[in-house]
């Protein structure tokens, strides 16, 4: 059965149907996936029946999964590596009711692309949902269409961010949520250079690369620069650029990081269970590759300020 592919918004976004994400699938499925991510940048499958091994092995079709960061004896909630925890749960599945924890996530309700605070960014990120907050009371999950928005930014705004380079940092954005971490140890802190703007490989179109990780821009003053990455995100932001995802148990939603944005919507986070389960494929590598000898999650968390570590907060509670 071809795929079916219904648009969101003209441009971006699009419900898809017609594929059984649990099989394998033949080599013209995988591109009529990839043609609908290229030409959409966010795809939504519903009622996927996906399991976490499933996600993983349909996941590896796009190339290789980032895996989680190992800490010497610590517990995880999930077995796999490649299956990075976006839920509210601690390790026994019930909610958790660890400040740390709770504080550390508030940094998902910024507008963000996914590892962008790594040197070897992400380009797929494919989130599954397994338990949902009630209807009606939020826990949606927002796009915002980074290629468009830079089509319509005015010419004098592409020529001067036309070479610009911004520094990311995971620490950066958990202070904008609320974070106590001095901006001094977070400058102490890895930081990774991505250019602002860059061509969309798959679709041969210019899109911006900013989010609440993008810390500074390389050679301008630091208020000028954060005032300036501020007006792109409202920019980027605007609804004619946005939708949202209002999720059941058993989508799957695969975003484009390197074309997009996201925010996690609010929503009660000690009072209704939110499980969601998220594979990242590291840009340009090959599919179902299964290790490619570095490990950089775990290099990156070993320097973690201890205030936002969410697997030591997890840890400490137990």
């Amino acid at each position: 059965m071809p795929l079916k592919v219904e648009p969101i918004l003209p441009k971006f976004g699009a419900e898809c149907s017609g594929l059984d994400l649990t099989k394998p699938l033949s080599a013209d499925e995988l591109k009529q996936v990839t043609d609908a991510m290229d030409t959409y940048g966010v795809t939504v499958w519903r009622n996927t029946g996906l399991t976490d091994e499933q996600h993983v092995e349909f996941s590896r079709n796009f190339g290789y999964l980032e895996r989680v960061p190992l800490r010497e004896g610590a517990k995880y909630r999930l077995s796999c590596r490649e299956l990075f925890d976006a839920s509210n749960l601690n390790l026994d599945g019930q909610i958790t009711q660890d400040k740390a924890a709770i504080e550390y996530r508030k940094g998902d309700r910024l507008w963000h692309t996914d590892s962008a605070y790594m040197e070897k960014r992400t380009s797929y990120s494919m989130l599954l949902a397994h338990a949902v907050p009630p209807p009606g009371v939020g826990g949606e999950t927002w796009f915002a269409d980074t290629r468009s928005a830079y089509h319509d930014l005015s010419p004098e705004m592409k020529a001067l961010i036309e070479d610009k380079v911004g520094l990311n940092s995971l620490w950066w954005s958990r202070k904008q949520a609320g974070a106590d971490i001095d901006e001094a140890e977070i400058d102490a802190r890895p930081k990774a250079r991505h250019p602002l703007v860059h061509v969309h490989k798959g679709s041969g179109r210019k899109s911006l690369f900013i989010a609440a990780h993008t810390m500074d821009i390389e050679g301008m003053d630091k208020a000028e620069g954060r005032a300036l990455l501020q007006q792109l995100i409202a920019h980027a932001t605007q609804p004619q650029y946005v939708f949202n995802v209002k999720w059941n148990v058993g989508d799957l939603v695969i975003w484009d990081n390197l074309c997009t944005m996201h925010r996690g919507g609010e929503y009660d986070y000690t009072a209704y269970r939110r499980d969601m389960r998220r594979t990242t494929v590291r840009e340009g590598t090959e599919p179902h590759t299964m290790d490619t000898g570095d490990d950089p999650f775990t290099e990156l968390f070993a320097a973690t300020p201890r205030t936002v570590d969410i697997n030591a907060a997890r840890d400490a509670g137990r």
